[in-house]
């Protein structure tokens, strides 16, 4: 039963690498942009949570909800203001998005302190099957990761947004002549990526202590997930999520946390080594 209690803990696992990973393989995926501060819109996420719950008894959706929209806003600023300029440059890109999470984690320290702080559980009890128990916000951050899944696969797929986007990430130039304000659906996509991540921290919050540096603990994951599923994929996004985070949660039982990474690094490797598209290759004409 100690196995099943692992892999029911690992489900919550992947849906927050989900949320993550959607908001990474947007910025990364379709629109080829390395951001380093990434992890930095997830701690902006957290605190902007931290913050709402602060304040008297506001519910924590509402939380959610700012946490959404101040990273958003980030994000937009970030990418008028620096990404606009770097677009096709990968390495450059990185350089400048390390630059601006160095900025980011400097800017919380001075307002917040380097003191961690936490957000109350707002869903405290859990249900048992068998053995096994379920925290109810476990199921609560599942519940909402499908509901981010199926919202952006709405948003890409069925809305007049989508089908620019999906333009514009395959052929700029062409997107151009057709008369798509480019410029536009690049600063709404990365918006939309930042807070996507911003969502992220927000569930994080209750689980993590919310500090400066928190967002790097995922960063890698976030990075691992969209290139193990296959960059641009939603349906390699959520596989590559499930491996990850159920992979990481059951060899922790038998190997401890860092042979689990070691194994999790070595099974990586093997995979882009033999399939670099990923799991599911993104077709483009």
């Amino acid at each position: 039963m100690g196995i099943m209690q692992q892999f029911a803990d690992g489900l919550s696992v992947t849906a927050i690498l989900i949320i993550i990973a959607l908001g990474l393989g947007i910025t990364f995926g379709v629109m080829k942009v390395i951001n380093m501060a990434h992890g930095e819109l997830i701690m902006i996420g957290a605190y902007s949570t931290y913050v709402v719950c602060s304040l008297g008894h506001l519910p924590f959706y509402l939380g959610m909800i700012v946490a959404f929209i101040v990273s958003a806003l980030v994000g937009l600023v970030m990418e008028l203001l620096i990404i606009k300029r770097l677009y096709g440059r990968q390495q450059e890109t990185l350089l400048a998005t390390f630059g601006v999470s160095l900025l980011l984690q400097q800017l919380i320290r001075m307002i917040f302190g380097p003191v961690a702080k936490s957000v109350e559980n707002p869903l405290s009890g859990a249900i048992s099957v068998g053995e096994v128990i379920i925290p109810h916000f476990r199921l609560f951050i599942i519940l909402v990761t499908a509901c981010m899944l199926l919202a952006t696969a709405y948003m890409i797929f069925r809305t007049n947004f989508g089908i620019q986007l999906r333009t514009v990430s395959q052929n700029r130039d062409m997107s151009e002549c057709l008369g798509i304000n480019t410029s536009k659906i690049d600063a709404y996509t990365f918006a939309f990526g930042a807070g996507l991540a911003g969502v992220a921290g927000a569930v994080l919050s209750p689980l993590k202590t919310v500090s400066p540096t928190m967002g790097l603990d995922y960063l890698l994951d976030s990075f691992m997930v969209v290139v193990l599923g296959g960059v641009g994929s939603l349906a390699g996004t959520t596989l590559g999520s499930a491996v990850i985070g159920e992979t990481n949660q059951l060899m922790t039982t038998f190997m401890g946390e860092i042979g689990a990474k070691i194994l999790l690094f070595l099974f990586v490797i093997f995979i882009i080594r033999y399939r670099p598209e990923g799991l599911f290759k993104k077709e483009r004409r």
